[in-house]
C-alpha cells in the first residue's frame, strides 16, 4: 500500500489540531447515561449490568449537564450519550431534544441489542441526533457475538447500521482491537467500505473493567496495528482511540513519503503489519481511486476530552478512573479548566519514561488511561508504545512539522 502523497497545492495537515483552546473548552463530551445493558461484552469499560442504578443523574439532572455542556460557548462540544445501553432510559428521546434546543449536538452510542430497532433510530434522529456510534468486533457473527457475549448481536448491528445510513445519519463504526480479531482488521474494513461510514475508528484496548482479563498486544504488533489503519485511510476514514501514538505514526510516514522511503524498513514494521496488508490487498481494498486522508485529531484524556459517569463524577477519560469532581458539586467548565487532575494530564512536562524523554510528546502524549491502568501512574510511559526517543532518523524534517504543529496550538489558543 502506498502512503505516499500525489497532486499539486499545499500539503493538508498531518495532525489536526483542536480549533479551541483545549485548556478552555473540551472538543467532546461524553457521558455513560447508564450502565445497564443486556451484553456482557468481554472488554466492557463499565462492567454493565442488567438494571440501572439508582443513583444515575435523573432528567432534571441530565438537563442539567446538557446546560453545563453548553456553558462552554459556541460552538459547544459534541455530547455524545453513551452506557450501558443508552435506549434504557425511557428519557433519552427527550434529553436529545433537550440538546438540541440548547444549542449543543447529540449523537449516541448504542448498545447493537434488540432495543435497536430502525423504529428507535428514526425517533433517535428524529429528535435532533447528529450522529451513531456502533460497534463492529468482528466481521463474522462468531468473532463479533463471542466478543459481545450474546448471539444476534451482529445481524442487529448491521441491520441498525443500514437503517441508519438509510435515514441519513452519520454512522462512526468502533473496533475494539484485541488478539481475537487482529487478522480480522482488513475484513471488518471490507465491510465499512460496503456499508459506508462516516468514520471507522480502532480502539487499542485499555485494560480496565472486564478488559483487564484480555490479552494485551506487544509493542511491536501495535505498531503494525497503527502502519495498517495509517494504510487504510486511503479506502475508509479511519482514525484510532487510545492510539495517541498514531499521531506519531502519522508525522513519521509523511517525511518517509515525502523522502521515498521504505516505511516497513525504516519503522522495522513486523509480520502482522505485513500479513495485514497482503489480505486488505486480496480484498480489493488497495485498488481503484484514494480518497484524502484523514488527519489525526490532536485529543487526549482531560485534553479535548471529557467523561461524565452515570453518578455525574467526571473523568479525563471514561477508561481513567481517577475522579476530579462531580457535576451535580461543580460546574461542569470550572472542573474542566481548574481540576488539578485536568490542568495535570494537559502539561506535557509531567509525563514520566519514554513519553517524558519524546520528542513526539507534545503532539502524542501516548495513553494515559493505559499508562494508568497498568502502573498506577497516569503521567507513566504509554505501555504499548515501542518507539525510542530520539531514534527516527530524519530529525531535520520532524523538527519542521513539530513546530509547524506547535505554532497552530499556538494560534488556537
Amino acid at each position: 500500500m502506498n502512503g505516499g502523497r500525489s497532486g499539486a497545492g499545499p500539503a493538508a495537515p498531518v495532525v489536526r489540531r483542536q480549533r479551541q483552546d483545549a485548556g478552555e473548552r473540551p472538543f467532546i463530551v461524553i457521558w455513560e447515561a447508564t450502565r445497564a445493558c443486556p451484553l456482557a461484552c468481554l472488554h466492557c469499560r463499565a462492567e454493565a449490568v442488567p438494571d440501572r442504578d439508582p443513583r444515575e443523574l435523573d432528567t432534571r439532572a441530565a438537563e442539567d449537564l446538557i446546560r453545563q455542556v453548553a456553558a462552554f460557548g459556541h460552538p459547544a462540544p459534541l455530547f455524545v450519550i453513551t452506557g450501558g445501553d443508552p435506549f434504557q432510559r425511557p428519557d433519552l428521546l427527550e434529553l436529545i431534544a433537550y440538546g438540541a434546543r440548547t444549542g449543543v449536538r447529540v449523537a449516541v452510542s448504542p448498545s447493537g441489542t434488540p432495543t435497536l430497532t430502525p423504529e428507535r433510530l428514526r425517533a433517535v434522529h428524529g429528535a435532533g441526533a447528529v450522529g451513531l456510534s456502533l460497534s463492529l468486533d468482528g466481521s463474522t457473527p462468531g468473532l463479533h457475538d463471542g466478543f459481545r457475549g450474546v448471539p444476534g448481536v451482529y445481524r442487529w448491528t448491521l441491520d441498525a447500521w443500514d437503517a441508519a445510513r438509510a435515514l441519513g445519519m452519520k454512522t462512526q463504526i468502533n473496533t475494539t482491537v484485541t488478539r481475537h480479531n487482529l487478522h480480522d482488521l482488513p475484513d471488518i474494513v471490507r465491510l465499512v467500505r460496503d456499508h459506508g461510514a462516516m468514520l471507522w475508528s480502532a480502539f487499542l484496548l485499555v485494560p480496565t473493567g472486564r478488559g483487564s482479563a484480555l490479552g494485551a498486544l506487544t509493542a511491536g504488533e501495535t505498531e503494525d496495528v497503527l502502519n495498517f489503519v495509517h494504510d487504510i485511510g486511503l479506502t475508509v476514514p479511519a482514525k484510532t482511540t487510545e492510539a495517541h501514538h498514531f499521531r506519531r505514526v502519522a508525522l513519521q510516514r509523511r517525511i518517509l513519503a515525502d523522502r521515498g522511503d521504505d516505511h516497513v524498513a525504516v519503522l522495522g514494521l513486523g509480520p502482522l503489519y505485513r500479513a495485514l496488508r497482503d489480505r486488505a490487498a486480496a480484498l480489493g481494498l488497495t485498488d481503484g481511486a484514494r480518497r484524502a486522508r484523514r488527519p489525526p485529531l490532536d485529543v487526549n484524556a482531560g485534553r479535548g476530552f471529557v467523561f461524565v459517569s452515570h453518578t455525574g463524577t467526571v473523568h479525563p477519560s471514561g477508561f481513567l478512573p481517577l475522579g476530579a469532581g462531580s457535576v451535580r458539586e461543580r460546574p461542569l467548565t470550572e472542573i474542566y479548566r481548574t481540576s488539578g487532575l485536568f490542568t495535570g494530564l494537559r502539561d506535557p512536562d509531567r509525563l514520566g519514561g519514554r513519553c517524558g524523554a519524546c520528542e513526539f510528546r507534545r503532539v502524542c502524549g501516548g495513553s494515559r488511561s493505559r499508562a494508568f491502568g497498568l502502573t498506577g501512574d497516569p503521567y507513566a510511559e504509554e505501555p504499548w508504545c515501542g518507539y525510542v526517543p530520539g531514534s527516527f532518523p530524519h530529525r531535520r524534517e520532524l523538527a519542521g512539522l513539530l513546530a509547524g504543529h506547535r505554532a497552530a496550538r499556538r494560534g488556537a489558543s
